[in-house]
């Protein structure tokens, strides 16, 4: 037993020293921004990592380890993650409905938003081309 509070506290030590060191490492990050040929002023960034960065897909996959584990509630639905990208799979659209729901209120604790805009809703079935009732966020917004 004393072996393993050891252990437990190298891993944790192990762990601190690595958050120390992304801390350092992210915390004088400065970017710009191009549009239309033009750049604009360099700025910090204050929060998040840059976009397309080595790091982005590994700290987003950290953030939500327990994401999945948490929204599996649901018989027969599964959650993908890949890079910063949430995909959820049920066997019917209410099942979905619910999994989206659950999801949302894990996602809003790590403070993390869903974007409607950027989100959509596929049926793979033999009533594909059925319209159906669409799916919404906890603050109305229509996922089409």
């Amino acid at each position: 037993m004393q072996k393993a509070i050891s252990l437990g506290g190298e891993l944790l030590r192990e762990r601190r020293e690595l958050l120390a060191l992304l801390k350092f490492w992210l915390s004088g990050c400065y970017t710009c921004v191009k549009w239309a040929n033009v750049w604009s002023c360099t700025f910090s960034l204050e929060f998040g990592v840059r976009q397309r960065s080595v790091l982005s897909r590994f700290l987003f996959a950290i953030y939500v380890d327990d994401f999945a584990k948490s929204c599996s509630s649901i018989n027969g639905s599964f959650i993908v993650l890949y890079a910063d990208n949430i995909l959820l799979l049920a066997p019917t659209l209410c099942q979905l409905q619910k999994l989206l729901t659950i999801c949302e209120g894990v996602l809003c604790q790590l403070d993390i938003a869903i974007n409607s805009k950027k989100s959509c809703c596929l049926r793979f079935d033999q009533r594909h081309t059925v319209s159906s009732a669409p799916l919404h966020t906890s603050s109305g917004e229509i996922i089409s």
